[in-house]
């Protein structure tokens, strides 16, 4: 039986989307935005009918029929915390991705999916899986030091879930029954400790918590951040560029890009080595301290993302936490596949679709 997945998954600067028949990807593209385009929008939310149009216009010239779809998945943004799992994209989702916990690409997912299905016909529903809000933190983990400021949950918590759960079979267990530790690296990075199939820790990839990445801070020496908001040198959001934007490796070398670097560490820059090697560094210091979260009962450390293409990367942080637990490298992200399943898995009953409240 024919079961038509349309898939839709919003970037910073381009949107992937494919249709899988059943399991199997039979459509895929990544649809670049022009830059000065997607700047004119004073909120990202602002850009959803204009990448909505675009995607209708690439399904149409590439002889895909909307309502052909059996069920649409877009991928879930920023919205109060919830458990992990699937959602039905309801009013009171697209409510809360108009007033949203950070600016984010994801917020889109969710509302293209609505819209998209809203198109293909009353039968087709609009879902999205494990959302960067998905929070299954400890309340002990929660803490910060400070109660006006207690720790979040913002984290890539599909491909997380979805490596945790692939990792969990090639060791012929549930993911429900083991214990590892998922890092996530790409322009942010995410380090979860994943405890019987829940995320009990991770650190706030999005808004400065946690090692550096290639284009964000991490976490930084508070007071010195003080001073440096009560300088007169800086507004508001010239700072939250420093953290989330303009941050780690882009502040250090003027580039995010690793392959570039790469070249520049090859060629001998000292100063590109230093910053490089200091981001794994950051990285495999919070793999040890996710370690003892779990008490040292680690059944595998995860690598996953596009930094986990780099073999420098992976090498470093190897290294230094292979005595914590084995390491396995799953480049990449795996997010078109992990949302595609959720949706087959919804059309043969074999997820619950939970509601959003």
């Amino acid at each position: 039986m024919d079961r038509y997945i349309l898939v839709i998954n919003p970037g910073s600067t381009s949107t992937k989307i494919a249709i899988y028949n059943n399991r199997k990807e039979t459509f895929l593209i990544n649809v670049k935005h022009d830059k000065e385009v997607l700047q004119k929008f004073d909120r990202i939310f602002d850009q959803y009918e204009y990448r909505k149009n675009m995607i209708v216009e690439i399904l149409e010239s590439s002889g895909f029929d909307l309502r052909r779809m059996d069920i649409i998945v877009g991928r879930g943004g920023l919205f109060k915390p919830i458990a992990g799992g699937v959602y039905r994209v309801n009013d009171a989702m697209l409510r809360d991705v108009q007033n949203p916990m950070g600016e984010h690409e994801s917020n889109l997912g969710g509302v293209i999916a609505y819209e998209l299905a809203k198109q293909a016909g009353s039968h087709v529903p609009a879902i999205i899986v494990d959302p960067t809000c998905v929070d299954e933190m400890e309340e002990i983990a929660r803490i910060s030091g400070m109660p006006e400021l207690p720790r979040r949950s913002f984290l890539h918590a599909l491909n997380q879930r979805a490596i945790g759960r692939k990792y969990a079979k090639e060791l012929n267990k549930r993911y429900e029954d083991i214990n590892v530790i998922v890092v996530h690296m790409g322009g942010g990075i995410s380090c979860g400790a994943h405890c019987k199939g829940r995320i009990i820790d991770v650190n706030n990839g999005l808004n400065g918590d946690g090692p550096m990445s290639p284009e964000r801070s991490g976490g930084l020496p508070v007071g010195q951040l003080v001073d440096l908001c009560f300088s007169n040198k800086y507004t508001r959001n010239e700072i939250m560029k420093k953290i989330k934007g303009n941050g780690g490796l882009y502040a250090y070398l003027g580039t995010s890009d690793a392959i570039e670097i790469e070249k520049r560490i090859e060629a001998g820059d000292k100063q590109a080595l230093l910053v490089y090697e200091a981001m794994c560094y950051q990285v495999a210091k919070e793999i040890g301290a996710l370690g003892t979260v779990l008490k040292g009962e680690v059944d595998g450390i995860l690598l996953t993302g596009g930094l986990a293409y780099g073999k420098m990367i992976v090498d470093y942080i190897t290294e230094r936490v292979q005595h914590i637990g084995p390491v396995k490298i799953y480049p990449g992200e795996g997010e078109m596949e992990a949302l595609a399943l959720n949706g087959y898995l919804v059309l043969t009953d074999e997820i619950m679709v939970k509601e959003y409240i």
